[in-house]
C-alpha cells in the first residue's frame, strides 16, 4: 500500500501536467501540435483568414477527428484512481486534442473576437474537457415565460446543469483557473449576453469546482452579472445567484437573500424555511419568526399577498409554530415578558391621551409598521427577541376571535416549552375563561389535560428511579404530585361547568344554559340561590330565549320547598317577591306573564291559602278603562294586554268553578263573553256549568250567544250541543221552538256539515212530530247536503219512507236518486232499485232499470254488476232477454273500450287474487251451460232446438271442434240454420 509521501508525490506529477491551454498553445510553443496532415488546413487558413465558414470548418473537422479517435482509445491503459482525478483529460490523446482545439479557436477568435457563436462553442468545448460530460436532462413540457421567482427556484433547481467525470480542482486547479480566464476574456468582448453569465455561473454549481472559484469569486461574479447585465434581465441571474447561495448556507445564503428580499420580498416564506433548515449552519429563528410576523401583519392589512394560496392567520399559525419549536431563542422569558407588558401598557395609556406621534430620522434603514413608526418586532436585523404575549393578543386573539383555541394552546405551549408551567396553566385557565365556542374550548381543554397528564407522569417516572440521598428531594415529589393530581381531577370535575360558562358567554340570554347551570350545583342552597339570581339580573328579557317566566317560577318554587334538598323552611315570602318582580318583567309573549300568576295562584292554594289565591287572579285580571287593546300589538307591554290573556281567564274561571261561587264563577264567564275572548270551548265550558247548577234558561242562552259570536264551522259544533240538550230537556213539549232552532241552524250551516243536523232534525219530528213533517226534511236533506254524502242520505231517507209508508212509496224516491246521485253511485242505487221491483214482482220494471243502470258500468271493471243481470235473467227472463243483455253488454264493453278504462280494468284485475281467475277457468267456455248449472231449478224452455251434428259426422268431434270457437268469444251467440231459415 503506497504511503502518504508517495501520494503526495504522485498528486504533484499528475498536477504538473496542467494547464495545458496555458499559455496558448501554438506551433512554437508546442512542437508536436501540428501534422503533415494539416500542412493542408493551415495553408487555407492562411490564404482566407477573414472566412468564418473556413475557420468553422476546420474547427469542426478537426474536433470529430479527436472525438473518433477519443472514442477509440476510452482510457484502456489508466488506472482507475488517475481516470478519477483527471476525467476527460486521463489521456495524453485528450490533452493533445484540447491543446489543438485551443489552437484553432483561439486563432478564430483572434480574427472574429465578437462571434458570440465561435465564443459558445470554444467554451463549451473548454468545459467538456474541464467540466466532463454534460447529463442531458428530459423535460416534460415548457417552461413558463414570466414565472414567479418561487416558481422559477423550483424550474432551475430541476434543470440546473449537472456533469460526469469531471476535473478534480486540486490535481487540474491551472486548467480550471485557466478556463475561468477563458470566461473572463469572453465577458471581455461580449459582456451584454445573458447567456454567456449563465455558463459561467454554471461552473460554480460543479462538484469539484475548487473552493477559491466557487466561493468568494462566484459572488463576486454574480454581483458583476447584475452590475453588467439591465435590470430585465436581473431576475435570470438572481434565480442562480439564490440557488448558489442556498448550497453555500451560513452568511452567504443570509446575506444574498436578505438583499434580494429588498427587491421582491415574494419569497420571504422560502427564506424562513431555509433558515429554520440550513445547510451547514444552525438555524435563526428569531429572524423567520418576525420576518413571518410582519408577513401576517402585512396579509392582514391587505398589504401582501402569499405566493403559497395562505392566508394571514395561515401565516400566524406559522410563526406560532416556530414559536412552539424554538421557544428559548425566539421570545422573552416570564420577567422579560411581564416588564414589556407594562410598558406597552404605559405607552397604550399614553398614546390615548394624545397623538403626537414619533418619527425615525436617522440610523440604519428599518420595516416601517402601518403608523408610520418604526416596529422592533418586525425588523429580522434587530437581536431583540419578542414578546409572544402580547403578539398572540394583538396579532391573534383580537383578529381572529374564530381560532381562539389554537392561538391559546400555542402561547400556553410556549410556556410548557420554555419550563414555565405556572405560567402556561394560567394562560389555559385564561383562554377557557375567554372562549366562546364549544370547539375552541374542546381543543384548549384537552391540550390543558394532556398537560397536566404528562406533568404527572413525569413526576411518577422520576419516582420509580429515585436518586440516593434524596429523600427530601422525593418527599417533596411527592407532594407535588398529589397537589397536581388533585388539581387535574378538579379540572375534570370543572369541566361541565366550563363548558356551561362558554355557551353563557356566547349567550347570556340562554334560558336553558341557566337552568342546566342550576342543575349542576345539585343541592348546593347558595349557590342556587346566586345563580338565579344572577340570572335574572343579566337576562334582557326582550332577548331571552323560550320560557324565561319558568326561571322565575322555579326560583319561586326553590324557596316555597325549602332548597333543592326540601331540608330548610318553606319561605313563601321570598317566593311571592320573586313573583311579584317577575310580574313586572316585560316578556316577550303575553302567555308566560299569565304562567307566572298563575304559578302564583297555584302556590297558594297548595299552601290553602284559598282567599290570596283569588285575590292574586283578580290582581292579575284587573280590565282597564280602555279595552280596545290589541293583543297582539308587540309595541304595548304584556301587562296591557294581559286582561285579553284567555289562558288567564280560564284558570281563573276553573279557580272561582272549584272554590268559589256560582254567582262568582258567572261573573267571570260574564267577562270573558264581554271582552269577546271565549272560545267554542269556554262556551260549552260556561253551558256546561249552569247546567249542572240547574239553570236551563241561562245555559240555552249562553248557546246561543255562542252561535251568534262563532260561524261555522266552529259554531257547528256549538249547535251539536246545544240542540242535543234542548231536545233532551224538553223533547216535545216545546216543540216549535225546537223547530225554530233547527231552521235556524240550517239557516247558514254549509252542505257539508248540515246532514247531522238533518238527521237531528228528523229524528226530533219522528220522535214528537209528524211523519209527513220528517218525511219532508229528509227530502231536503236529500238536496242541501254536499254531494259525498247524498248517497247515505238517500239510503236513509228510502229506509224511512219504506218504515212509514211501505215498499211502494219509495219508487219515487229512487227515480230522484237516480237522477242526481254520480254514474259510480247511480249503479248502486240501481241495484237497490231493481231488487225493489223484483220483490214487488215488477220483472219487467227491473229489467228497464238494469238496462239503464248498464250504461254505467264497465264489465271488466263491475263484473258485481253483470253477475247479477245475468242471475236475474236465467231466473225471470227468457232466451231473447238473455240475448238483449249480452247485446246491451257488448256495446256498453266497446263504449268502454278506450285505454284510460281499459288501463283501470287491468289494474283492478291485477290488484285481486287469484280466486276469481280459478273460478273463471273452472266455468265452462259455453255461457249457456254455465247458466244451466247456476240455476238452481229447471231452466226456461228454448223457443228452438239448436242444430246438431250430421249424421256421418262424429259427434265427439263436432263438439271438441266446436269447443274452441266458443272458446274464443264466451259472449257470442250461435245462430242455428233452422233460424236463419
Amino acid at each position: 500500500m503506497p504511503s502518504v509521501a508517495e501520494k503526495s508525490t504522485s498528486v504533484d506529477l499528475l498536477a504538473s501536467q496542467f494547464p495545458v491551454t496555458l499559455p496558448i498553445p501554438t506551433p512554437t510553443t508546442y512542437s508536436n501540435l501540428l501534422s503533415i496532415k494539416d500542412v493542408q488546413r493551415e495553408e487555407d487558413l492562411l490564404r482566407n483568414p477573414s472566412s468564418f465558414r473556413a475557420w468553422w470548418t476546420a474547427i469542426h473537422t478537426t474536433k470529430e477527428a479527436y472525438s473518433t479517435q477519443l472514442k477509440a482509445e476510452r482510457r484502456v491503459n489508466v488506472p482507475d484512481e488517475i481516470a478519477t482525478l483527471l476525467g476527460p483529460l486521463a489521456t495524453p490523446l485528450a490533452r493533445h486534442s484540447l491543446q489543438c482545439l485551443a489552437y484553432l479557436y483561439e486563432a478564430a477568435i483572434v480574427q472574429f473576437p465578437g462571434s458570440f457563436k465561435l465564443w459558445k462553442s470554444y467554451l463549451q468545448m473548454r468545459m467538456s474537457y474541464v467540466l466532463g460530460r454534460q447529463v442531458i436532462k428530459k423535460r416534460a413540457g415548457g417552461r413558463k415565460k414570466l414565472p414567479e421567482m418561487k416558481d422559477a427556484l423550483e424550474e432551475e433547481k430541476e434543470d440546473l446543469e449537472s456533469w460526469e467525470d469531471g476535473l478534480n480542482g486540486v490535481v487540474g486547479w491551472g486548467e480550471w483557473r485557466s478556463l475561468i480566464a477563458t470566461y473572463e476574456r469572453a465577458l471581455m468582448w461580449l459582456p451584454k449576453l445573458p447567456r454567456l453569465w449563465l455558463m459561467y455561473t454554471s461552473i460554480f454549481f460543479h462538484p469539484m469546482c475548487p473552493s477559491l472559484i466557487s466561493h468568494t469569486h462566484a459572488r463576486r461574479t454574480f454581483d458583476r452579472a447584475l452590475r453588467t447585465l439591465p435590470p430585465s434581465l436581473h431576475s435570470r441571474i438572481w434565480v442562480r445567484y439564490l440557488l448558489w447561495a442556498e448550497t453555500k448556507g451560513g452568511s452567504t445564503t443570509v446575506s444574498v437573500y436578505r438583499r434580494y428580499l429588498t427587491v421582491d420580498p415574494s419569497v420571504t416564506e422560502h427564506y424562513t424555511s431555509i433558515l429554520l433548515s440550513p445547510v451547514d449552519s444552525v438555524p435563526r429563528p428569531l429572524e423567520a419568526a418576525k420576518l413571518l410576523l410582519s408577513l401576517a401583519r402585512k396579509a392582514s392589512r391587505g398589504e401582501y399577498v402569499s405566493p403559497e394560496g395562505k392566508s394571514s392567520y395561515q401565516l400566524l399559525g406559522d410563526f406560532l409554530d416556530i414559536v412552539e419549536r424554538f421557544s428559548d431563542e425566539v421570545g422573552f422569558d416570564v420577567e422579560a415578558t411581564i416588564e414589556s407588558n407594562d410598558v406597552y401598557a404605559k405607552a397604550d395609556a399614553e398614546s390615548s391621551q394624545t397623538d403626537v406621534q414619533l418619527v425615525r430620522m436617522d440610523g440604519p434603514p428599518v420595516p416601517v409598521g402601518t403608523d408610520g413608526a418604526y416596529d422592533e418586532d418586525e425588523d429580522p436585523l434587530s437581536p431583540r427577541k419578542l414578546n409572544i404575549e402580547r403578539i398572540v393578543h394583538k396579532d391573534g386573539l383580537e383578529v381572529y376571535k374564530d381560532q381562539a383555541g389554537r392561538l391559546w394552546t400555542g402561547l400556553a405551549t410556549y410556556w410548557i416549552k420554555r419550563g414555565e408551567f405556572d405560567r402556561a396553566i394560567s394562560t389555559f385557565e385564561a383562554g377557557i375563561a375567554t372562549v366562546l365556542t364549544i370547539r375552541d374550548f374542546t381543543q384548549i381543554f384537552d391540550a390543558y389535560a394532556e398537560f397536566c397528564e404528562s406533568l404527572i407522569n413525569a413526576m411518577m417516572e422520576s419516582l420509580e428511579s429515585p436518586e440516593e440521598d434524596d429523600d427530601e428531594d422525593t418527599k417533596e415529589t411527592e407532594r407535588e404530585m398529589d397537589i397536581k393530581m388533585k388539581e387535574f381531577e378538579a379540572l375534570i370535575d370543572r369541566r361541565p361547568f366550563l363548558v356551561n360558562d362558554v355557551l353563557l358567554r356566547r349567550n347570556p340570554n340562554d334560558v336553558q344554559e341557566w337552568e342546566k347551570r342550576v342543575a349542576l350545583w345539585g343541592e348546593d342552597d347558595e349557590k342556587v340561590a346566586d345563580t338565579y339570581t344572577k340570572a335574572l339580573e343579566t337576562i334582557n328579557p326582550r332577548k331571552a330565549t323560550a320560557n324565561l317566566h319558568r326561571l322565575y317560577v322555579n326560583f319561586a318554587k326553590f324557596y316555597e320547598e325549602g332548597g333543592s334538598s326540601g331540608s330548610a323552611e318553606p319561605d313563601l315570602d321570598s317566593a311571592r317577591k320573586i313573583l311579584e318582580k317577575a310580574t313586572k318583567i316585560n316578556f316577550k309573549a303575553v302567555e308566560d306573564l299569565a304562567d307566572i300568576w298563575c304559578e302564583w295562584s297555584e302556590m297558594e292554594l297548595r299552601h290553602e291559602n284559598y282567599d290570596e289565591a283569588v285575590r292574586v287572579m283578580q290582581r292579575a285580571a284587573a280590565i282597564p278603562k280602555n279595552t280596545k287593546i290589541n293583543y297582539h300589538d308587540h309595541s304595548l307591554p304584556v301587562q296591557a294586554r294581559l286582561f285579553k290573556s284567555l289562558k288567564l281567564w280560564s284558570f281563573y274561571v276553573d279557580l272561582e268553578e272549584s272554590i268559589g261561587t256560582v254567582e262568582s264563577t258567572k261573573v267571570v264567564y260574564d267577562k270573558i263573553m264581554d271582552l269577546k275572548i271565549a272560545n267554542a270551548q269556554v262556551i260549552i265550558n260556561y253551558a256546561a256549568f249552569l247546567e249542572e247548577n240547574q239553570y236551563w234558561e241561562d245555559s240555552f242562552k249562553v248557546y246561543e250567544r255562542g252561535t251568534e259570536v262563532f260561524t261555522f264551522p266552529i259554531s257547528f259544533e256549538i249547535w251539536n250541543i246545544y240542540l242535543a240538550k234542548f231536545v233532551k230537556r224538553y223533547g216535545g213539549s216545546k216543540l216549535e221552538r225546537a223547530r225554530d232552532l233547527f231552521e235556524q241552524a240550517l239557516e247558514k250551516c254549509p252542505p257539508k256539515s248540515c246532514k247531522p243536523l238533518f238527521l237531528m232534525y228528523g229524528q226530533l219530528e219522528e220522535d214528537y212530530g209528524l211523519a209527513k213533517r220528517a218525511m219532508s226534511i229528509y227530502e231536503r236533506a236529500t238536496q242541501v247536503v254536499a254531494d259525498e254524502n247524498k248517497f247515505e242520505m238517500y239510503t236513509i231517507y228510502i229506509a224511512k219512507a219504506t218504515a212509514n209508508y211501505g215498499l211502494p212509496a219509495t219508487r219515487p224516491i229512487f227515480e230522484r236518486a237516480l237522477e242526481v246521485l254520480p254514474d259510480k253511485q247511480t249503479a248502486e242505487m240501481c241495484l237497490r232499485f231493481a231488487a225493489l221491483e223484483r220483490k214487488l214482482g215488477e220483472i219487467d220494471r227491473a229489467r228497464a232499470i238494469y238496462a239503464h243502470a248498464s250504461q254505467f258500468c264497465d264489465p271488466r271493471v263491475n263484473p258485481k254488476f253483470w253477475q247479477e243481470w245475468n242471475s236475474f235473467e236465467i231466473e225471470t227472463g227468457s232466451e231473447d232477454t238473455f240475448r238483449e243483455m249480452l247485446r246491451i253488454k257488448r256495446s256498453v264493453q266497446a263504449q268502454f273500450n278506450t285505454e284510460a278504462s281499459y288501463l283501470a280494468a287491468q289494474t283492478l284485475s291485477a290488484q285481486q287474487n287469484g280466486t276469481s281467475e280459478q273460478s273463471s277457468a273452472a266455468q265452462p267456455a259455453d255461457p249457456m251451460a254455465a247458466a244451466e248449472q247456476q240455476a238452481k231449478g229447471p231452466a226456461f224452455v228454448a223457443a228452438k232446438k239448436t242444430a246438431l251434428p250430421g249424421p256421418d259426422e262424429d259427434q265427439t268431434s263436432s263438439v271438441a271442434d266446436l269447443a274452441p270457437r266458443q272458446a274464443d268469444n264466451a259472449d257470442e251467440i250461435h245462430i242455428s240454420d233452422e233460424e236463419d231459415s
